[in-house]
């Protein structure tokens, strides 16, 4: 891709098609954007991209643009036919960096995230995303600090990056083209919050459950927290940290 920045992306896994799931798009002339407009017959859409990362960090730009129809495109490549939403800066690792590995241990004795050092640096993108998306400040921080303890290069074994841990699929589902970003990753696991909560609006340890588990796990188990010791001790990780008074 242009300016040697490369984004990583996974499609497909999202289930039904929303506006709110990019694919990846290489025009006729070779260009490549992620849109959330329907593919046409002259491009060619890619659904699993490669995680292939320059020799050494890049970093550069990510521009976010919306066409007279209202559709949404994200590239690396400047373009002056379209209107400019957001510029972006991004930064690649290089292929060689390894990734910090991040499993979550939920002990059974909770940490207050009051007292984690790291909780200043992140108070100002929690509290606006909160208020952006409805949900209480103090449950994504409880979140936050049950996925990864304000460690914003946390990677799981499993894939989920970021502060909230977001998986790939999930992050593109709720609008993160970045998840290595820390803005972008808590604006979209508190979207994600708040998409579970309206799920399950009589139960906020079911709401729980589902960023844990997933909310189909749920749904398939009666509405009901699943029954995998991880999930059960996620909840009562997080419900305990947002009960905690400060």
């Amino acid at each position: 891709m242009r300016n040697g920045v490369v984004i990583f992306l996974m499609i497909g896994c999202c289930g039904e098609a929303t506006a709110d799931i990019y694919k990846k798009v290489v025009g006729s002339n070779g260009v490549i954007t992620y849109t959330n407009k329907s593919v046409v017959a002259t491009e060619k859409p890619i659904i699993k991209t490669a995680a292939l990362r320059p020799a050494t960090q890049t970093a550069g730009y990510f521009y976010k643009y919306q066409d007279t129809e209202k559709h949404v495109i994200y590239t690396d490549k400047p373009r002056t036919d379209v209107a400019l939403l957001s510029k972006m800066k991004v930064t690649v690792p290089a292929k060689n960096a390894p990734p910090l590995f991040f499993n979550t241990p939920y002990p059974p004795t909770v940490t207050s995230f009051y007292s984690n050092p790291n909780k200043a640096k992140f108070n100002n993108l929690i509290a606006q995303a909160a208020e952006r998306h409805q949900v209480d400040a103090k449950l994504v921080h409880a979140v936050i600090q049950a996925e990864s303890a304000y460690r914003p290069d946390a990677v799981s074994s499993a894939g989920a990056v970021g502060l909230m841990q977001l998986m790939p699929a999930t992050a593109i589902r709720f609008g993160v083209i970045d998840s290595n970003n820390p803005e972008q990753n808590i604006n979209g696991g508190t979207r994600y919050l708040r998409h579970l909560m309206d799920l399950f609006p009589n139960s906020l340890d079911l709401a729980v459950a589902a960023y844990n588990a997933g909310e189909n796990s749920v749904l398939r188990h009666n509405n009901s927290i699943p029954p995998y010791p991880e999930t059960q001790n996620y909840v009562k990780q997080v419900m305990a940290l947002y009960n905690q008074k400060s």
